[in-house]
């Protein structure tokens, strides 16, 4: 049986993946750039705790959504380097999890933003 790692060595694996994932993925980047932009304006706009958790959320949903859809990529990739219909239709599921988050990300950042705005 395979000797667990320990939950150090577990926490500073966790911590390369989020290093790889920032510096190696495109949508990484330029969520990382949305989600500093949409933090500036919510400090700028002074929303409530319950807004600044409902930002968190989205933020977190969006980004945890896209490095599982990286890594489910790289190891299909992995596993089937020429087409396939079933891999095909896994990889677009997956990113189609990652536009839905990010759509309601944009409706519940909207439904904050726009009265304190207009307000």
């Amino acid at each position: 049986m395979k000797q667990r790692q320990s939950f150090g060595r577990a926490l500073i694996n966790a911590f390369a993946g989020l290093r790889y994932f920032f510096q190696n993925e495109r949508n990484a980047k330029i969520q990382a750039i949305i989600a500093i932009v949409t933090l500036l304006v919510a400090l700028i706009l002074k929303i409530s705790i319950a807004e600044w958790i409902a930002i968190f959320l989205c933020i977190a949903s969006v980004l945890c959504l896209e490095m599982i859809n990286s890594a489910l990529e790289a190891l299909c990739d992995a596993g089937y380097p020429t087409h396939n219909d079933f891999i095909k239709i896994c990889k677009d599921i997956a990113a189609g999890a990652v536009l839905l988050a990010s759509i309601i990300s944009v409706v519940i950042g909207l439904l904050i933003f726009i009265p304190k705005i207009t307000g």
